[in-house]
């Protein structure tokens, strides 16, 4: 049900690129409720890392319907989050149309719950994995900090990518799986 609803769009947002539609999964209510099954059955960590902004929309039913996910940390575009000194990381990120520039808040993260293992675990989730580019450029940034939690500093750990939809023949998975593994929900190719 849930390929079957997603729509595709040709040389948008521009010419060669085929733009894959996951709004129709949020204009029917069996099929957004089985997505988000879906994605809980795939999230581990009880911290998840939404991209502005259609990843908002998938994970913020999760701090409902999986006890386990207890922080949502936002990945925003430029303008978007307030700061205070020190707290906001630029992330610059390559995307099949282009470079584009995302930004957290380390106070984000350190608002996440540690594991037993005494360390901070993240699920980084998104709608669409082409390239890889915006999950990769997020994940390296994030595990390149450590964050004071408690006044103590912690680890970042990726526990997995999930994504709505995967392209397969942009080859993105291979890239991330350097990183954690890629769950995927729906695999497309020939696009």
């Amino acid at each position: 049900m849930i390929k079957e609803a997603l729509k595709f769009y040709n040389d948008f947002p521009k010419k060669g690129i085929i733009f894959v539609d996951i709004i129709p999964l949020l204009q029917d209510k069996k099929i957004f409720a089985e997505l988000m099954s879906e994605i809980g059955n795939r999230v581990t960590a009880p911290n998840v890392i939404a991209p502005e902004a259609r990843g908002f929309l998938f994970t913020a039913p999760l701090m409902i319907s999986k006890n386990e996910v207890e922080n949502i940390i936002p990945i925003r575009k430029s303008g978007k989050l307030p700061y205070n000194e020190g707290d906001l990381c630029d992330v610059e990120v390559m995307k099949e149309y282009g470079a584009d520039h995302l930004y957290y808040r380390l106070s984000d993260i350190a608002a996440s719950r540690v594991g037993e293992d005494g360390k901070i675990h993240l699920t980084i989730i998104d709608d669409v994995l082409a390239t890889g580019g915006t999950a990769e450029g997020i994940a390296k940034s994030i595990l390149s900090h450590k964050v004071i939690k408690d006044g103590i500093e912690r680890e970042v750990v990726i526990d997995e990518f999930v994504f709505l939809v995967e392209l397969d023949d942009l080859k993105g998975a291979s890239l991330l799986e350097k990183i954690a593994p890629v769950k995927s929900i729906v695999h497309l190719q020939g696009l």
